[in-house]
C-alpha cells in the first residue's frame, strides 16, 4: 500500500507541503517549512526529505529553482491519511441550519439550496445531482375532487417529489368514483415504475372501476408522463465564477473546457451516477473519467433514505482544495437534508375541505396542470 514507506517526519512534512499550497497556491520551499511551528529540523534536512518525497512521487518541482507542489499522489495520500477534523464555525452551522430547514418544497429546491450553501461556505463550485434513474414509482397517489367534472390527481414520487394533475372528465362522476379510482390507484399501481405499468396493470385498474373503466387509459397516461419527467437525471451548478479566483485555471483553453463539459453535464452525471456506496467520494485530478478535470478535485456524498439515493451534493475545485472543510461541510449538509427529507410528509388538502371555489380549482379551470380524460 502507498505510504507505508514514509517515516513520520516525510509524513509531517508532506501534511505542510499541501497545506501551505492549499493556502498560498504557490510552491512551498523548505525555509517557509522551517518557520512553521511542529517541524524541528533543520532546513538541509527538510530540503533532502522534499527531494526524496519528489522521488517517490508525492511531491512535483514545477521549476527548477522554486520549491515544491503535491502531486496527485501526495494529496491522495493527504486525504486519505493525514487530514485533520475540520471545525465548523457557529456561523457556518447556523447558516446551514437557517436556510436548509426553512425549505419545505420538494426535494429538487432543497437540493439546489445545498448545493448554493456548499459553494458559499467552500468558495468552491458547488453542484447538485438528481441520478439518472429507471424505476421511478409513484409511492402514494391522493386526489381533490373539485366538482362532478373535475379532480386533482396528486402524486408523490419515490424521489419525494410532489406533482399534481388536473383531470378534467368527459362525463360527469360523482366523488365516491374518484375516491375509488385513488384507492385502486395506491393498491395496484403505488410502487411500480413507469414501464412495468403494463396491459394487465391496466386491466386490473379497469375491472375495478367496472362502468368507469374508460377513465383508466387517461389517467394512467397521465402517470407514465409524470413519471418520466425524473427519470433522465439533472445537474445544477452553483458558483461557477468562484473557479476564476484560482490560479489553477488561469489557462483560458483549459478553463473553456472545464465549462463546457459542466454546461453539458452529461459526463458529470455519468461520473456521479456510476459512484457505489453512502460515503464521500474524492475524486482528485486523473482519478476521475473526465480528461478535463485532470486539474480538478470532485468531492461529493449521495443523499439518501430507505436504501435509495434520491440525489447527490458536491464541490467542484482546484486540485489544492480546503479538503478539511470541504469534506465536513458535504457531510454536514448532506446529514441536515437526510434529516429534512426523514421527516418530510407532503401535507394534502382534504378533499372535502377544497370547494370549487378555492383559488386552486379556479387556477385549474384556467387550464393549469390539465389533462384530458
Amino acid at each position: 500500500m502507498y505510504g507505508k514507506d514514509l517515516s513520520e517526519r516525510k509524513k509531517l512534512i508532506l501534511k505542510a507541503v499541501v497545506e501551505s499550497h492549499i493556502e498560498l497556491g504557490e510552491p512551498v520551499g523548505s525555509k517557509s517549512l522551517q518557520q512553521l511551528p511542529g517541524i524541528k529540523c533543520s532546513s538541509a534536512t527538510i530540503r533532502n526529505e522534499m527531494a526524496e518525497l519528489e522521488e517517490m512521487g508525492y511531491l512535483e518541482q514545477p521549476h527548477t529553482s522554486a520549491g515544491r507542489v503535491p502531486s496527485q499522489l501526495g494529496y491522495r495520500f493527504y486525504v486519505d491519511q493525514l487530514l485533520e477534523h475540520y471545525a465548523m464555525t457557529t456561523g457556518e452551522i447556523n447558516q446551514i441550519n437557517s436556510i436548509l430547514k426553512s425549505k419545505t418544497a420538494e426535494l429538487d429546491q432543497i437540493l439546489l439550496a445545498a448545493s448554493k450553501l456548499a459553494s458559499s461556505i467552500t468558495n468552491y463550485t458547488g453542484l447538485a445531482v438528481k441520478p439518472k434513474r429507471s424505476s421511478v414509482s409513484v409511492s402514494r397517489f391522493e386526489v381533490a375532487y373539485i366538482d362532478e367534472s373535475n379532480f386533482v390527481l396528486i402524486m408523490v414520487t419515490s424521489l419525494g417529489n410532489v406533482v399534481s394533475k388536473h383531470v378534467r372528465l368527459s362525463e360527469p362522476r360523482p366523488r365516491q368514483r374518484i375516491e375509488l379510482l385513488c384507492e385502486a390507484l395506491n393498491k395496484l399501481v403505488a410502487g411500480i415504475a413507469a414501464e412495468s405499468i403494463n396491459l394487465p396493470v391496466i386491466m386490473n385498474l379497469e375491472a375495478v372501476m367496472e362502468s368507469d373503466a374508460p377513465i383508466v387509459a387517461p389517467i394512467v397516461k397521465t402517470i407514465y408522463s409524470a413519471l418520466t419527467e425524473y427519470d433522465g437525471g439533472e445537474l445544477q451548478l452553483s458558483g461557477i465564477n468562484r473557479l476564476l479566483q484560482y490560479s489553477d485555471y488561469e489557462s483560458p483553453e483549459h478553463l473553456s473546457e472545464l465549462l463546457g463539459t459542466l454546461e453539458q453535464k452529461d459526463e458529470i452525471l455519468r461520473l456521479v451516477s456510476e459512484s457505489t456506496g453512502e460515503d464521500v467520494s474524492v475524486l482528485i485530478g486523473t482519478e476521475s473519467s473526465v480528461q478535463v478535470m485532470n486539474n480538478s478535485a470532485l468531492v461529493f456524498k449521495p443523499i439518501v433514505k430507505d436504501g435509495k439515493t434520491l440525489g447527490v451534493i458536491g464541490v467542484l475545485g482546484p486540485l489544492r482544495m480546503d479538503y478539511a472543510k470541504v469534506l465536513e461541510t458535504i457531510e454536514h449538509l448532506c446529514g441536515s437534508v437526510e434529516e429534512i427529507i426523514g421527516g418530510y410528509s407532503p401535507i394534502f388538502p382534504s378533499p372535502a375541505a377544497l370547494p370549487p371555489s378555492d383559488k386552486a380549482a379556479n387556477d385549474l379551470r384556467k387550464g393549469k396542470n390539465d389533462t384530458d380524460e
